[in-house]
């Protein structure tokens, strides 16, 4: 596994890192503990230091998994988790708002410490900006928890440029998290020189577009219940029969390749820049491996132009999210 630093911070992790989420739900239902905690420890054992967590997926659930199975070799992973959304006493990803006032930010990771079985968070990212808290006021807590010794890195979700710019003149940025992928291209426009100006790594969260782009979805694809991309305009039936031209796109560059269409997406990513991590999840060990092999695929220049060319002339239909969802939008 080759290792990557995480911008200017000195953050060494996976080139590839594991999204955690599903592992609890979200895409159906969660998976059984004794198999969550095998995939978990079997990426470590591919090499994977780099996992993805929140205390709002379970809720609380996931940072209770990822504390188990990681204790053995806490000292060799990093751990990243999440904080801003309140959570109501019902729990059961009710989620009730946005809140990243300071004390709820330290309430928050004092919580997430004892869910983690550790002592320090590696990278501690704002879930979404809270436009009810100024974003100086939010570096300012986390820069409080780094001087305390419980937080190592400081890290933004989904924030723009004049919001990252705000907080890391407070308390340096080391990574944004962000949905970025062949088809999610809006990062490029503004936040990637933003990003490699002020030497701030990238996380790309969905860098398989939320499974899509691993080629083995269809227009008659049953999602099972619980599964939030059903509700998603991007895999409305109609849409995902005229995004299956990207995929197309993807299985013609791996079959000359010799990989699979999800290793030629994600090879594409971490062809982008040095500082970019994607953070692809599963919770199926064949598709971990098959992730991981994307670090070995070498995309050469004339490969990489044909891809993007070949991308930016295929309109993706349909949006990210409802408007409903928009509103909370921490998946």
């Amino acid at each position: 596994m080759q290792t990557r630093i995480l911008g200017r911070s000195g953050l060494a992790v996976s080139a590839l890192g594991l999204g955690c989420m599903g592992l609890t739900g979200a895409y159906g239902p969660p998976t059984e503990h004794g198999s969550a905690v095998a995939l978990i420890r079997d990426a470590v054992a591919q090499g994977v230091t780099f996992f993805d967590t929140a205390e709002v997926y379970g809720p609380y659930a996931n940072e209770e998994l990822l504390g188990e199975a990681l204790a053995p070799v806490r000292d060799k992973v990093v751990i990243a988790t999440k904080f801003g959304f309140r959570i109501n006493a019902a729990g059961q990803r009710l989620w009730d708002g946005l809140d990243s006032r300071p004390e709820h930010i330290k309430a928050v990771a004092e919580a997430s410490l004892k869910r983690l079985r550790t002592d320090v968070i590696d990278l501690f990212y704002q879930h979404r900006v809270d436009p009810a808290v100024p974003i100086e006021e939010v570096a300012g807590a986390v820069k409080d928890l780094i001087q305390a010794g419980k937080v190592r890195h400081f890290g933004l979700s989904e924030a723009g440029a004049a919001t990252i710019r705000r907080a890391h003149a407070v308390q340096p940025v080391t990574a944004l998290q962000s949905e970025y992928s062949l088809w999610t291209r809006g990062p490029e426009a503004e936040i990637l020189p933003l990003l490699e100006e002020l030497g701030i790594g990238l996380v790309p969260y969905s860098p398989l577009g939320r499974g899509f782009l691993a080629g083995g979805m269809t227009q008659g694809t049953a999602f099972a219940e619980g599964d939030f991309r059903a509700a998603l305009p991007r895999f409305a039936p109609e849409a995902r029969a005229a995004n299956q031209a990207l995929v197309a796109l993807l299985q013609t560059v791996a079959a000359r390749k010799g990989a699979t269409p999800a290793q030629v997406a994600l090879a594409w990513l971490l062809a982008q820049k040095p500082w970019i991590v994607p953070i692809p999840g599963t919770t199926k060990a064949a598709r971990l491996s098959e992730n991981l092999g994307a670090v070995a695929l070498t995309l050469d220049a004339g490969d990489l132009a044909g891809i993007t060319r070949a991308a930016e002339a295929i309109p993706v239909v349909g949006a990210r999210y409802t408007e409903a969802l928009e509103q909370m939008t921490g998946l």
